[in-house]
């Protein structure tokens, strides 16, 4: 993983290279539109609430978890003991991020989500609440998270998510081959390339024309710049959004030929 230095040389070289954010000079029609209704809708729905009181709530949990770390490992815990008030400030992702993808969800309406890396369920919350009649599978590979995340998601009334317990290395393929088609999916784990485009290659056999697929966290590290810019060049992908700390995949046919943004955010 880069240092933290390295980390905010290429956020400085993103802020400088990439769009607005506001939507001015980007042509395609569909770009436009996730600019202006999806990233920079200002509505302050009233889920978010629920989440990042529920987000409060763990950062002052001073229970300890055994966690089983099965892909690159934390930035900030070199132990597999840490407590959930930690797991909470380091491996969450952040309200800023978590309600973009509620965003997304809310305006895209896709009928089956899959998360890869529940972890203590804020983002799983704000993927179903977004969209509560859903059909959503979120994986957690760690155990005693995936139960601190079930009670979350009960706590919040949320009953159309699966939390599936395993290695997505183990479980994924098993998992992609019960869906007819995936519709939007949020990859946020392992952060190493080989799996990562694994993953990727997985999930194509399931996607159409609407799917969308987020990556976490695309600039964390060289193999995941290097994972990012291999699935951008992949045939079926049209058209890529970079926003640092997250990617967006699109394969519609709309796009006649295949764009990449980076744009602000």
């Amino acid at each position: 993983m880069y240092s933290r230095f390295q980390l905010g040389i290429r956020y400085i070289t993103y802020l400088l290279t990439a769009s607005n954010g506001k939507g001015h000079g980007v042509h395609s029609p569909f770009v436009f539109e996730f600019i202006t209704k999806v990233l920079n809708d200002k509505t302050s729905y009233p889920e978010f609430v629920k989440v990042e009181d529920l987000r409060n709530r763990l950062m002052n949990d001073k229970a300890v978890l055994n966690v089983e770390d099965f892909g690159a490992g934390s930035a900030v815990t070199k132990t597999n003991k840490r407590t959930i008030s930690s797991i909470a400030k380091n491996a969450a992702k952040s309200k800023k991020l978590g309600q973009l993808l509620f965003r997304m969800v809310k305006f895209y309406q896709p009928r089956t989500i899959l998360e890869l890396g529940t972890s203590l369920g804020i983002t799983t919350s704000y993927l179903s609440l977004a969209k509560q009649d859903a059909r959503i599978i979120t994986i957690e590979g760690s155990s005693e998270i995936a139960e601190v995340a079930k009670r979350n998601l009960g706590n919040l009334g949320i009953s159309n998510t699966e939390i599936v317990e395993d290695n997505f290395d183990n479980i994924l393929s098993s998992v992609i081959s019960q869906l007819s088609s995936v519709e939007f999916v949020f990859i946020d784990g392992n952060h190493r390339q080989e799996p990562t485009e694994t993953y990727f290659h997985q999930l194509l056999s399931k996607i159409n024309n609407n799917c969308i697929l987020v990556f976490d966290d695309i600039h964390w590290s060289k193999e995941m710049e290097a994972a990012w810019e291999t699935i951008k060049k992949n045939e079926t992908v049209r058209c890529s959004i970079d926003l640092f700390f997250i990617g967006i995949v699109l394969f519609r046919k709309e796009f006649k030929e295949r764009q990449h943004f980076v744009i602000r955010f």
